[in-house]
């Protein structure tokens, strides 16, 4: 699970509740009248905008930004150069076995692709075709919590606007107005209470999440079309450090180490 995710979410309930709380009467802030408009407004205009087929993937979207199950470019250059190890010593060939077991599906097709003798060029064209219909998955999928997060505001104010509408046709009770205004201003409230706190930053998540994972997929790209040149194992390491920070590139450097150190005992004995 994604800690960042939860504290997010969790510390954001506790801070709205207190200033409730503090304020007096907590009562005042409940209207499902106002909770109908937003909700109802907001779950009418994304179904509008997109097809059924999209928002079945919304439990999905959920899961996604609430993992915390990635997978690191560190670990990721630290297997590619392996492979470029094998792949010198044993030949392209021997990789068929170790694809097989890649939990990756992006990654297992590129070494079979390069195991199956495929055109570099056209190993190139498959994955990076792959990417992009992956990005553009993404971006619908982000885009879902992106337009949510338009919408919840604005049917705040079409709440407020009705709320103000049905306090004006009872001037003639005084008793109503203060009531009326409140409620009409709650759905103003609970509008920007969801967009900004949960479905403009859900859509932020994914988007972060995203690009990450399309940084992976283009250090494997690089790393597989290395491996299938012959590029000695040294060349491959330091074309894909250019992807890393510096942090990072320390710990693939003593991990592919520690690898290398462990494999020579091995070795040995």
């Amino acid at each position: 699970m994604d800690l960042a995710t939860i504290v997010g979410l969790v510390a954001g309930a506790i801070i709205f509740s207190l200033v409730a709380v503090l304020g007096g009467n907590v009562v005042i802030f409940v209207s499902v009248q106002s909770a109908l408009v937003v909700l109802g407004g907001t779950l009418a205009g994304v179904m509008i905008s997109y097809t059924f087929q999209d928002l079945k993937n919304i439990p999905n979207l959920l899961r996604v930004s609430f993992q915390d199950d990635k997978m690191e470019s560190e670990h990721v250059i630290e297997n590619l150069v392996n492979f470029a190890e094998k792949a010198r010593r044993e030949g392209l060939l021997a990789l068929e076995d170790d694809a097989a077991e890649m939990d990756d599906e992006f990654l297992q097709k590129g070494i079979q692709l390069v195991v199956d003798g495929t055109d570099p060029e056209l190993v190139r064209n498959i994955l990076e075709t792959k990417l992009t219909f992956l990005q553009e998955r993404h971006a619908k999928g982000r885009g879902i919590f992106a337009t949510m997060g338009q919408l919840a505001p604005a049917f705040g104010m079409i709440g407020t606007l009705i709320g103000l509408v049905q306090m004006l046709s009872q001037l003639d009770d005084p008793n109503q107005l203060g009531s009326g205004m409140a409620v009409a201003l709650i759905t103003t409230l609970y509008g920007a209470l969801l967009a900004n706190w949960i479905f403009i930053p859900l859509s932020k998540n994914l988007e972060t999440q995203s690009n990450h994972e399309i940084h992976v997929k283009e250090v494997i790209i690089e790393g597989i079309l290395s491996i299938q040149a012959g590029e000695n194992p040294r060349i491959v390491k330091e074309k894909l450090h250019a992807f890393l920070s510096e942090g990072e590139k320390e710990e693939v450097e003593a991990r592919i180490n520690e690898t290398g150190e462990v494999g020579a005992a091995e070795n040995a004995s």
